[in-house]
């Protein structure tokens, strides 16, 4: 397995583990909610409340990531500027969670954007610019 793939099944990994952390905040530990249908869920607390925005911003994120990265399969697999900008995003989503989760505000965002800049040099790469 290339090392951009195995990127992609960590950050698979990483946005199921935000959709699992929301969920289980969302439910409060109740396992019985969890398992139901959630037509009456508790009021989210605030730290649910960024679970849930924290796990959906990751998925809006991963779609893009998951698509630079299946163009750079097909066509670059072993490129080092994809490859950076993948370890780039990557880590970047790894801190953006617990900061998010922690509500610290200013960091979330320029974290954010560390994530985006990761993401940019990925298509950059792909586009063949510097």
């Amino acid at each position: 397995m290339t090392r951009l793939l195995t990127l992609v099944v960590a950050m698979t990994v990483l946005t199921w583990l935000a959709i699992i952390v929301a969920s289980m905040l969302r439910s409060k530990g109740d396992m019985k909610l969890a398992l139901s249908n959630r037509d009456h869920l508790p009021e989210p607390s605030p730290l649910a409340a960024r679970a849930d925005r924290a796990a959906q911003n990751t998925k809006e994120n991963f779609i893009l990531f998951t698509a630079l990265a299946a163009a750079a399969l097909a066509v670059a697999p072993a490129n080092a500027q994809v490859l950076l900008g993948a370890q780039i995003f990557f880590w970047a989503r790894v801190v953006y969670l617990p900061v998010y989760y922690f509500g610290i505000q200013g960091v979330r965002t320029a974290v954010w954007a560390v994530g985006i800049v990761g993401l940019g040099v990925m298509a950059a790469a792909l586009l063949g610019l510097p």
